[in-house]
């Protein structure tokens, strides 16, 4: 199975452990054949997001034609994935590689729970850690429950970290919460985006909490910096980095 890797920017600029985690978590299967293409850009979100639609275009155009000859596609960020699967064909109405490459694009721990089946892993994590829901993948991939929706929904991540041994996943009183980010909105209403983001580190801190965990290193990102630069006592690793068993030192 041919697998094409596709690092986010917030990854590949700021946070490259958590692609060289997620190269090491998928190159443990033998069944795969994992690639990083080196001619891989952007995305194209974070201009969608602020509006820019014709300087979009020309990424996502770039980006089927990069990973369209993989089996799959798989990412360490709910958020890139979800614009490739949902915002791609509103940009893109006539690719006729769309239809076929968004099906088959996947986030890391929906890939290993829907496509690999991995009901167990062999690395402990003996840490008490919370899971933030990213907004992308909670609410556009899926991949947990929200509470506007009146329906049962499994979580695919804590399916997977609960299969992590030694790990002890603690309960929040507002799951499915934003933790403020939003890309530019970050930047567009920053005290707004400050007081979100201290309310879902202070959730996870009362649920006693040492590790924040999310599929996007976007989000933990903002809230590291808040933890950061108040001194807190939380630490933030990606979904990735918790399935190595590796706390940064």
């Amino acid at each position: 199975m041919r697998v094409g890797l596709f690092i986010p920017c917030y990854v590949d600029q700021f946070y490259p452990q958590i692609g060289l985690a997620t190269l090491e978590i998928l190159e443990s299967f033998p069944q795969l054949q994992v690639e990083f293409p080196d001619a891989q850009t952007c995305c194209g979100q974070p201009m969608a997001n602020t509006g820019c639609l014709d300087d979009t275009r020309p990424l996502a155009e770039r980006f089927i034609e990069i990973f369209s000859p993989y089996d799959h596609v798989v990412s360490p960020s709910g958020s890139c994935v979800s614009m490739v699967r949902n915002h791609y064909p509103e940009l893109l109405h006539m690719n006729p590689k769309l239809d076929s490459l968004k099906v088959k694009t996947w986030e890391l721990c929906e890939f290993l729970v829907d496509v690999l089946a991995v009901d167990t892993w062999p690395r402990p994590f003996p840490h008490r850690v919370g899971v933030h829901s990213s907004c992308h993948g909670l609410r556009e991939l899926r991949l947990d429950a929200c509470s506007e929706r009146m329906c049962a929904q499994p979580s695919k991540v804590k399916k997977l970290l609960q299969s992590i041994p030694d790990i002890e996943l603690v309960e929040l009183q507002r799951s499915d919460e934003c933790c403020g980010f939003g890309g530019t909105f970050a930047v567009a209403e920053e005290g707004v985006s400050v007081m979100m983001g201290a309310d879902r580190i202070q959730d996870h801190l009362d649920a006693g909490a040492e590790i924040m965990t999310a599929t996007d290193a976007s989000c933990l990102m903002h809230m590291e910096g808040i933890i950061s630069r108040r001194g807190l006592p939380l630490q933030c690793l990606h979904v990735a980095e918790v399935l190595t068993g590796r706390l940064r030192s």
